[in-house]
């Protein structure tokens, strides 16, 4: 995990990507590299998600 970039940077790296996806910006190869990114960038913000809202729940769940 040290090397993966924070929540907030991959969600800006995800915009990004939508951007140039909507302005057709990417040739097909830059197009599949691309997407594989906004994949790994998805599954990275949802599992930090779902662990922060674990925690959350965790510490609510304290009291």
């Amino acid at each position: 995990m040290a090397n993966e970039p924070k929540y907030e940077d991959a969600i800006k790296q995800l915009e990004s990507i939508v951007e140039k996806l909507e302005n057709n910006e990417l040739d097909i190869d830059e197009l599949s590299r691309q997407l594989k990114t906004a994949q790994r960038l998805i599954k990275l913000c949802k599992d930090r998600l779902t662990k922060t809202d674990a925690e959350i729940q965790k510490i609510l769940s304290a009291d």
